[in-house]
């Protein structure tokens, strides 16, 4: 089992920066992918950024790439996506999850065994 609490999120104007931070606990965090996705009103869940165990590889959405940008620490047990150049698109709740089985880094939500409750990004124009 692993237990996620994503932290960090917030209202901000468009143009302006945002850090979420997600803290892992349950198993030995530097064992699994973590990712970011999220999800508007409407519409489904989209991955946004991922990272594999040992921070060496990520991915990005085409959408995000160049303004956030993913990190994990895993002496903390935690994983990071520091937002910038926000725009009002990016308005939705923003959830970490952990890919514990896959060796494949995966930008699919399916693969992602854990997840946590969500925090809300608010970007206005």
């Amino acid at each position: 089992q692993v237990q996620l609490v994503e932290s960090g999120g917030g209202l901000v104007q468009a143009g302006g920066s945002l850090r979420l931070s997600c803290a892992a606990s349950g198993r030995t965090f530097s064992s699994y992918a973590m990712g970011w996705f999220r999800q508007a009103p409407g519409k489904e869940r989209e991955f946004v950024a991922a990272i594999d165990w040992s921070g060496n590889i990520i991915y990005y959405a085409d959408s995000v790439k160049g303004r956030f940008t993913i990190s994990r620490d895993n002496a903390k047990n935690t994983v990071s996506l520091q937002m910038n150049s926000l725009k009002p698109e990016d308005t939705a709740v923003y959830y970490c999850a952990a890919n514990i089985a896959s060796v494949i880094l995966s930008t699919r939500r399916y693969e992602y065994d854990y997840w946590g409750q969500g925090t809300q990004v608010t970007v206005s124009s």
